[in-house]
């Protein structure tokens, strides 16, 4: 069975996450989505455990995907689940340096490790978790960014912490 890890932030999860998770659940038998906690960003709008529900609601019909949540090396995650690859999605050459020197690294950790990249669907190219909050602080409609389960909570939750009301 090969075995595949699709790590990230996912604060909040996007329609470009699921995308790229659904074609990574075609390609391997199990794919794990892992919420990856960064101490290096403390400022998260959603908990792990939130975002790991939101991830949950999003893909309830992609069987073939568990989701978890980690806060230590990815390499080291991926030998515990018996993982043969990191999936990774690619909006813009801008992002190929970072997931690169990343991919570097864990193969260096994990020669047994592989990095598959996955370029964004055109319509996708341009949208970020950033890109959702920003949208959505200014008031903006965030309904075709996100997946429909989970979008009024994420609105919600980025009003909630909304910086620039009054």
């Amino acid at each position: 069975m090969k075995t595949a890890i699709c790590p990230g932030s996912f604060d909040p999860v996007t329609i470009g996450h699921v995308d790229i998770i659904h074609r990574a659940a075609k390609l391997f038998d199990k794919v794990v989505v892992v919420v990856m906690v960064n101490y290096h960003k403390p400022d998260s709008y959603f908990t792990a455990e939130e975002r790991v529900e939101l991830l949950r609601r999003s893909l309830t019909d992609t069987e073939n995907v568990e989701i978890e949540m980690y806060g230590g090396l990815l390499a080291e995650y991926a030998n515990k689940k018996g993982a043969c690859a990191v999936v990774k999605g690619l909006r813009a050459v801008s992002d190929f340096e970072y997931e690169f020197q990343q991919a570097l690294t864990n193969k260096k950790l994990n020669p047994e490790l592989e990095t598959v990249f996955v370029t964004a669907n055109a319509e996708n190219m341009y949208l970020s978790s950033s890109v959702v909050k920003q949208v959505c602080e200014f008031g903006g409609d965030i309904s075709e960014f996100v997946p429909e389960q989970v979008c009024d909570d994420i609105i919600k939750r980025i009003k909630e912490r909304n910086r620039f009301s009054k």
